[in-house]
């Protein structure tokens, strides 16, 4: 369980760590996040070069090819902003695997730790920075909640998820068997370990679908992406969407 941290006053700027996920597979979900964070005053700042986290190449036991793409990384956010990452998993790795990804060189150490105490989940700024209150203008329905390993494990954004959710008056939130379970996506594991993968998957997806929720959130697109394909596959016209999405049409009354 990751430690209890200081959180700063809200500010008036941010950066925003959009990643490969979002960038190539739900550019709504970086749209949304900028949205929600513009609505409560703040200006969003988003520097074009950023790329891969690298936690691919980390969590694979790459730590060597990992590194250069932090360095560039930690090299394009110069100002003392917060750092917002609409995905658990990533902000777990910039925030927690950078420190012990440059632990042993003394160039970069202080550079990593600086930036991974300004790296924040978008649902953990949400709500102990920007400490939002927002009021539910959708319609009844109820939900089912998938939370990344990372994000639950390193980040304990289920707590802050939870928090958003309770603002919303017209949202129930129906618990499902495996919600502490990975869905299966891991990153790497899925494409080195496919089967056990599209098993893990495929058990995700029944919970979620005896849970009887109208809809499916999650606040990583790695997750969603391998969720969403499960129940395509199998012919389910049910689709998960990412936190950003839903809470902005939640508060603004829009139809998904």
């Amino acid at each position: 369980m990751a430690p209890s941290r200081h959180y700063p006053d809200k500010p008036q700027d941010v950066y925003l760590f959009g990643t490969c996920l979002i960038d190539l597979f739900h550019p709504e979900a970086g749209l949304d996040t900028v949205a929600l964070l513009e609505r409560e005053g703040i200006a969003v700042h988003f520097p074009p070069d950023q790329t891969c986290c690298g936690q691919p190449a980390y969590t694979s036991g790459y730590p060597e090819d990992a590194r250069p793409v932090a360095r560039l990384q930690m090299q394009l956010f110069p100002q003392p902003w917060p750092v917002i990452v609409p995905s658990g998993s990533c902000a777990g790795m910039i925030r927690h695997g950078y420190p012990l990804l440059f632990a042993a060189d003394p160039e970069y150490k202080a550079q990593a730790e600086a930036l991974a105490e300004r790296v924040f989940e978008l649902s953990e700024f949400l709500v102990h920075v920007a400490k939002v209150n927002w009021h539910d203008q959708g319609a009844p329905t109820t939900v089912a909640v998938h939370t990344s390993c990372a994000a639950r494990r390193e980040m304990n954004v289920h707590l802050t998820t939870g928090s958003l959710l309770a603002q919303l008056g017209n949202v129930t939130v129906l618990h499902q068997a495996r919600e502490v379970e990975c869905c299966g996506f891991g990153g790497t594991f899925s494409l080195k370990h496919p089967d056990i993968s599209s098993a893990m998957a495929a058990e995700k997806v029944e919970a979620i679908r005896a849970s009887g929720a109208q809809e499916l959130i999650s606040a990583d697109c790695g997750c969603l992406f391998n969720i969403n394909h499960t129940l395509a596959h199998r012919g389910d016209q049910f689709q998960g969407s990412h936190l950003a999405s839903f809470l902005k049409n939640r508060i603004e009354g829009n139809e998904p």
